[in-house]
């Protein structure tokens, strides 16, 4: 006897676990991204997502927001893991989808921000055919994500968007991409509900560090006669900032922060001596090339921090270095007390053990070492001259907009080049997460999406954006993003009609050659601006600098409309300190009096 398609179905039911519903793959990824409690998902549709659009149009819980280039959806999941420390989901299409995100995938692996990028793929059997819109992702992405899926089965997604976003979030943070087949997304699988739990036996990161060299660290600390503590993004990543300001505190050493690290201590603090390394300040880098105990905490030893290896290695010191990524240690320099583990957990057992010792500091060799720095930072290195009332010097407007809004809820965005020095130099920043640009791959284009992605998840926020006439215009076609969805925020243009960095290393390392560094022919920002149904204003003399930035922000208020500023500042200014390629970190230029 044959059985009809209804009986089939109702036996299925029958035997189905209570509460399972058969749904296709795309419906699965929703209901994934829902319990994970996305609440935002960047984006751009294609052929090969169009199932996973569907579904997204069927529920309302997760507002997608339409980018107008794969690259800024990727940018703007990025900028709001970083402003928010949760883990930002964005949506490619298959094929130029996913190869326009790379780069703000490797952006993201770089810094180690927790990020999941769904990407479409050509349906399974035409995997590995040159089909229309095909690449293989898993491939290309392999060496700027932590891990990537290809998910072939529909029964599987469930489990591998769980997986995703474990390893996004926990160890070292980082990008994951989950590659889904069209006809993975179509499919139907019997949904049982959301996994609770993951177990990956290949992947256990450390939390805890080990007692032991955490008591040797701490022996080091209170021995110490020149101390220096030594922060990195890692505190940021890994929400240890009450535990570091804590543990300075207690012990009252200098401290200094990586570009990606600040805010992670005060910097409107004595105790805090400015950012380090190749644009750090004088105090900063003379205090870490003389310590005789350093601290360093998820900090990476790089490039752009120490400076040539050897030079720095020439000065004996005791190095503790706490991090969550083994790799990370010793790395480019040996140290002397590893510790392995989250650095906020590590830093709490750390500030215990503290509390238990009845040894204290050295306060005689502390007071000597604090008269050494304090001549060091008399020399005031930051110092810029504003003696022509007709020329706008770019410290300036930072500085202008850091005295404007350091009480006010903000959130600063940067783009790559000599204004996000400047930014970096001339903004306090006295909170985390309040400060959001591109370190370790160093990508022009960012600041603009990460500053919508931030007014996204801080609608009550201030949001400004500094960047320069350079990098604005790598993903400017957000200006109509951030109409649609009402993402107003400011644009702080640096305009010295050069490519600045570029041009400051053709002059100093090239004889003045400046090729290909001179912006020939801009665009008026202003009627571009207000092409985008923004508002533009152009600001060419110092004493205009304060009214422009009091109009843009009262335009934010009132109007809810995203304002370029474009201020004409000077072209022949360079970001000083400056350590050259190959020199040590004490071997800086301080001015245009030693080039």
């Amino acid at each position: 006897m044959e059985i009809s398609k209804a009986e089939l179905a109702s036996a299925a039911a029958a035997s189905s676990p209570k509460g399972a519903q058969e749904l296709m793959g795309s419906e699965i990824l929703i209901k994934s991204l829902q319990a994970e409690g996305v609440k935002h998902l960047w984006g751009y549709p294609g052929g090969a997502v169009l199932y996973i659009y569907d579904a997204l149009y069927k529920q309302d819980s997760i507002q997608h927001v339409l980018v107008r280039h794969e690259q800024a959806a990727v940018h703007a999941a990025d900028g709001f893991a970083r402003a928010t420390g949760e883990v930002g989901v964005a949506l490619v299409t298959s094929g130029p989808g996913l190869t326009n995100a790379v780069t703000g995938i490797a952006t993201a692996y770089t810094d180690s921000i927790p990020m999941v990028v769904v990407a479409g793929q050509t349906s399974t059997n035409y995997i590995g055919t040159d089909a229309f819109q095909e690449c293989d992702t898993v491939g290309i992405t392999r060496p700027i994500v932590k891990h990537n899926f290809l998910v072939k089965d529909v029964r599987d997604l469930a489990e591998t968007m769980k997986k995703a976003f474990h390893i996004a979030r926990t160890g070292r943070p980082g990008p994951v991409v989950v590659d889904i087949p069209k006809d993975v997304s179509f499919k139907k699988a019997l949904y049982t509900g959301y996994p609770e739990k993951v177990e990956m036996r290949s992947y256990n990161p450390v939390k805890k560090g080990h007692a032991g060299q955490i008591r040797k660290a701490l022996q080091l600390l209170l021995t110490a006669k020149r101390p220096y503590i030594y922060t990195g993004g890692g505190v940021l990543l890994g929400n240890a900032t009450n535990e570091l300001r804590t543990l300075v505190d207690m012990l009252g050493y200098p401290i200094t922060s990586t570009l990606m690290g600040l805010g992670a201590y005060p910097a409107s603090d004595k105790k805090f001596l400015g950012m380090l390394g190749m644009h750090g300040t004088i105090e900063a880098n003379n205090a870490m090339q003389n310590s005789d105990v350093l601290l360093a905490v998820g900090a990476r030893f790089d490039d752009r921090v120490i400076g040539n290896p050897k030079h720095f290695m020439s000065v004996e010191r005791k190095i503790i270095h706490i991090d969550v990524d083994p790799s990370s240690i010793s790395k480019r320099v040996k140290v002397d007390v590893p510790i392995v583990g989250d650095v906020k957990d590590v830093l709490v057992e750390l500030i215990a053990m503290l509390r238990e010792s009845a040894q204290r500091p050295d306060e005689g060799a502390l007071s000597q070492w604090w008269t050494s720095i304090e001549g060091w930072r008399s020399r005031d290195c930051l110092a810029y001259d504003m003696s022509s009332p007709d020329v706008i010097k770019p410290q300036y407007v930072v500085d202008t907009l850091w005295k404007m809004t350091k009480d006010a809820d903000t959130y600063v965005t940067s783009d790559v080049g000599q204004h996000q020095m400047w930014a970096a130099q001339y903004y306090r920043f006295d909170e985390p997460r309040r400060w959001i640009n591109s370190g370790g791959l160093g990508t022009m284009g960012v600041g603009l999406p990460y500053a919508m992605g931030i007014k996204l998840a801080k609608p009550d926020s201030e949001v400004f954006c500094i960047t320069g006439e350079g990098s604005i215009q790598m993903n400017i076609q957000e200006l109509a993003t951030c109409k649609q969805y009402n993402t107003p925020v400011v644009i702080c243009a640096l305009n010295n009609r050069f490519l600045g960095m570029v041009r400051q290393w053709q002059e100093i390392e090239y004889s003045g050659r400046y090729s290909s560094s001179y912006m020939d022919s801009l665009p008026d920002f202003v009627k571009l601006a207000e092409a985008y149904g923004h508002r533009g204003l152009l600001i060419e003399k110092p004493a205009d600098v304060e009214g422009a930035l009091r109009e843009a922000r009262r335009i934010v208020r009132e109007e809810s409309k995203t304002v370029f500023l474009d201020f004409r500042t000077d072209p022949t200014e360079n970001v000083f300190p400056m350590v050259q390629a190959g020199r040590g970190i004490t071997e800086m230029l301080l001015g245009a009096d030693d080039l």
